[in-house]
């Protein structure tokens, strides 16, 4: 079976991160995020993918010059112009000359629902298409998909009211979908598959859905985008958080480390430190990923954050819940805070201050 894979955003919600990488090239405990997502296809027998591409797509050729993304055969479809959701599918699957039942999975989705089973699921029910479904809290800030008895989707209602919702289950962005729904896109126009294409479907009575409670995260945001990397940390995803990845017995028990780092017992705890790293001896790092080739300095702090590889945090610079981009500088005695975002290659001049912030600003 043979997958569609949407990338082409901009990733503006990641922004400075995604104004020099694609928002999938972004590592996820260093591992690119396409990885993670072409990964768990292939687990459930999909061989081979077309990427639905669009912004800075040279990035994914470049990296992956002979088309293998974590074992899966990859073809790079290329939009002209943005053809929304719909129009992306339809746009790649003929790129890549789909004929037959088929997975469709939004790029910036962790999940480990089970594909395999929403496949047959689809099958068993002679579905044209079938969406899956997870929970969440507060359904009032996505769409909901309420179904009958036997998952048949009966509407498709848009952020209603908490207190309204006929359901907490949402669209999480995994389809299987019939060549058929293809004929239901015009070609070459941006098309939205979640406002026109499926509508018509549940007007038809040929689209389905099942929920799961699966692990799923959309990681668009920057809060979301620490998620990722403390829910694989905190083994709340199982299984190792990259692969090649060990638990250091000489720095603790909760400290995972790739290749040679530069550590002491005690400097860190609950985190993960990538080939390179180094962390001086007076440091502190706990909850944090640390990327390969980063560097904290002494007397600096960094708690429940990602250094990305490359990255220096300077003597006595706090760096708390926030994501400090590759190759960027944070100064002496700098506070970063607040869920605060660093684009690459970026300095923080020594005993700056940002809360909540971006930067470069504007971005």
């Amino acid at each position: 079976m043979r997958a569609v894979v949407l990338v082409g955003g901009e990733g503006t919600r990641l922004r400075p991160l995604t104004l020099t990488a694609p928002k999938q090239m972004l590592p996820i405990v260093e591992q690119a995020m396409i990885e993670r997502v072409l990964g768990h296809l292939a687990d459930h027998g999909i061989d081979e993918a077309v990427l639905s591409l669009g912004y800075r797509p040279d990035a994914f050729s470049d990296a992956y010059p002979d088309g293998i993304i974590a074992g899966v055969r990859s073809t790079y479809a290329v939009e002209p112009t943005p053809l929304d959701t719909a129009g992306a599918i339809r746009f790649a699957a003929a790129f890549g000359g789909v004929d037959d039942t088929f997975v469709v999975l939004n790029g910036d989705v962790l999940t480990d629902i089970d594909i395999r089973g929403l496949v047959d699921f689809h099958k068993e029910r002679g579905a044209e298409g079938t969406i899956a479904l997870t929970p969440v809290d507060d359904p009032s800030s996505f769409g909901v998909v309420p179904t009958d008895a036997d998952g048949r989707v009966t509407a498709f209602i848009e952020k209603p009211p908490r207190d309204e919702a006929p359901t907490n289950l949402i669209n999480a962005g995994i389809y299987i979908l019939e060549p058929s729904v293809l004929s239901r896109i015009a070609p070459d126009i941006r098309v939205s598959i979640e406002r026109e294409t499926f509508p018509a479907m549940v007007s038809d009575g040929t689209l389905y859905a099942q929920g799961s409670d699966a692990y799923w995260l959309d990681t668009g945001t920057p809060d979301a985008y620490l998620r990722a990397h403390r829910d694989l940390l905190s083994g709340r995803r199982g299984g190792i958080p990259t692969p090649d990845a060990v638990i250091d017995a000489e720095l603790g028990s909760d400290v995972w480390t790739i290749g040679e780092v530069d550590a002491v017992p005690g400097s860190v705890t609950r985190s993960l430190l990538g080939r390179g790293s180094s962390i001086a001896t007076n440091a502190k790092v706990s909850d944090s990923i640390v990327g390969a080739g980063a560097v904290v300095e002494d007397g600096a702090m960094v708690t429940e954050s990602v250094l990305l590889p490359g990255a220096r945090v300077a003597a006595r610079a706090s760096v708390d819940h926030s994501i400090v981009g590759p190759g960027a500088i944070v100064g002496q005695r700098c506070v970063v805070t607040g869920v605060s975002v660093i684009g690459a290659d970026a300095v923080i001049a020594s005993g700056t201050t940002l809360d909540g912030e971006r930067y470069p600003t504007g971005s």
